[in-house]
């Protein structure tokens, strides 16, 4: 790839991605987006529980959906197919869906494919503070309000959060997670994972369902920075249930290995190469 064709602002991002691929730095965020606004525990409705809050949620809803549908539709979103529809069963009593993280619109894709597998019409998203706290504009609505469950450095935040979070798996929601953490913008490896989300399943006693989306480059197209507009397909792995004998910890990190095992076989089945990192272990 002709990086010089690429936006100075994208070279610089693939240049960070390299160096922390190299350092090992796996889960750090690589965009240079400004830290978030601490959240305080009154500024987040976690289970929508205010009018106010479901009328902006179906308002936030409606407009992500369109607006969305309109990209796909115009080609600039492009979703080529799923793969393994037939583990999408799990969703019926909820779960954690997992997912790499490489753009701000693949938790749409992950949605878009599976809506009609969930039971309920939401898919709820674990997001980072400073998305939630910080977006202007639409993009900041959307953040807010479309189901978004957001982190927070405030302890009594994060109580509220792990409540609502067990409170919906219970209730059959399915929740998004990625547990590589920060977004590597087009990123096509699977990075290693952080054990939180798979404790949560491990409390709810839901499944994790994991998902891997693969890209390929449109050979005649680009976007708008230049680089080759990215064809998306979803594969679905078979759900990964909680063994309640193991405990917690060693329950949660057997789900998290077998998570990761799992977009590690199909990034290897799709791409056809072994997965290796540039990653320079000290001695």
């Amino acid at each position: 790839m002709d990086l010089s064709k690429i936006s100075p602002q994208r070279r610089e991002i693939l240049k960070r991605i390299e160096e922390y691929e190299k350092a090992g730095r796996f889960d750090e965020d690589v965009e240079d987006d400004p830290e978030g606004k601490e959240l305080l525990p009154e500024q987040a409705d976690y289970l929508c529980e205010k009018f106010s809050s479901k009328v902006k949620r179906r308002i936030a809803n409606f407009i992500g959906d369109h607006y969305f549908l309109n990209l796909i539709k115009k080609d600039i979103l492009v979703i080529d197919g799923v793969e393994g529809k037939e583990h999408l069963s799990a969703l019926q009593n909820g779960a954690i869906v997992t997912c790499n993280h490489f753009s701000p619109f693949d938790n749409y894709i992950v949605f878009h494919c599976i809506r009609k597998a969930l039971p309920r019409k939401y898919l709820y998203k674990i997001i980072r503070e400073g998305n939630y706290t910080n977006f202007p504009g639409l993009y900041g609505f959307l953040f807010r309000h479309c189901n978004t469950l957001p982190l927070s450095r405030n302890r009594r935040t994060m109580i509220n959060f792990m409540s609502a979070v067990n409170t919906l798996l219970k209730r059959g929601e399915s929740i998004l997670i990625y547990p590589e953490q920060g977004m590597w913008w087009n990123y096509k490896k699977p990075r290693p994972f952080k054990v939180g989300g798979f404790k949560m399943a491990y409390k709810a006693n839901v499944p994790v369902l994991p998902t891997f989306i693969t890209m390929t480059d449109d050979e005649t197209r680009t976007d708008g920075d230049g680089y080759p507009v990215q064809h998306h397909t979803l594969h679905v792995m078979p759900p990964i249930y909680p063994d309640k004998s193991l405990g917690e910890k060693v329950g949660a990190e057997k789900m998290m290995n077998e998570a990761y095992n799992a977009c590690k076989a199909k990034y290897e089945e799709v791409y056809g190469v072994p997965l290796t990192y540039t990653t320079e272990v000290k001695e």
